[in-house]
């Protein structure tokens, strides 16, 4: 009999890692060694359970997901990494495959990509749920990071998480829909809007949403009439 493949999970929602388990549950090829809210959990039992693979979220209290990619495969270059995420544009997408993961699930269809996921990256492949094709991730991953990180003055200077409140902003969400999405108090989600603005100079919903648009960060047609 094959031994279970041993899965970390690093998500900062409990009742989202709650659901990754249930699904992962699904298959007896896999077992749920541990699990972590924060980043720095998440390194920590990465170094003691050096799991096969780790399921890591974009977003994170402590660090961004990029940087504990990164952190991951200098404790173990063998630990595959398959990033869960909200996002689905562009630059998230390439930015985690040049720091070191190999897949790629939105968080919105991992219940019907997730296990599917797993079994490519574990088998060295690379995994996205989207259209675009292994070619094309082979092709991002392969860009310059001068070439794949948004280009606008002030975006580097957001958190992962204001640049997650920022998109959903910019998508039409209140402050309120924005807490409730990420599972954070109404007043955590005004305190990233007021972040926001202030670190891009902005001063209106209008000039976040055309800010938004310039980066590509929303779709331009969700404004039209």
């Amino acid at each position: 009999m094959n031994q279970k493949k041993r899965i970390l999970i690093i998500d900062d929602h409990p009742l989202f890692r709650e659901g990754l388990k249930a699904i992962i549950e699904r298959s007896s090829k896999y077992e749920v060694v541990g699990e972590a809210g924060t980043a720095a959990r998440g390194l920590k039992m990465a170094k003691e359970l050096k799991p096969d693979l780790a399921l890591v979220d974009m977003s994170l209290p402590d660090q961004s997901g990029i940087e504990l990619i990164r952190d991951i495969l200098k404790v173990s270059a063998q630990i595959r990494i398959l990033i869960v995420s909200m996002h689905s544009k562009i630059d998230y997408i390439v930015k985690a495959f040049q720091a070191g993961a190999t897949g790629y699930v939105v968080k919105e269809s991992a219940t019907d990509m997730l296990l599917k996921g797993m079994e490519h990256v574990l088998k060295g492949d690379y995994f996205m749920d989207t259209s675009v094709s292994q070619q094309v991730v082979k092709k991002l991953a392969g860009l310059s990071p001068k070439q794949a990180v948004v280009a606008g003055a002030g975006y580097d200077t957001l958190t992962a998480r204001e640049q997650e409140v920022l998109v959903l902003l910019a998508e039409g969400l209140s402050t309120g829909q924005v807490a409730d999405k990420l599972f954070i108090s109404p007043k955590t989600a005004e305190n990233h809007r007021s972040n926001i603005m202030r670190k891009l100079g902005l001063h209106s919903t209008v000039e976040l949403i055309r800010y938004a648009a310039k980066l590509g960060l929303i779709d331009v047609d969700l404004w039209k009439e």
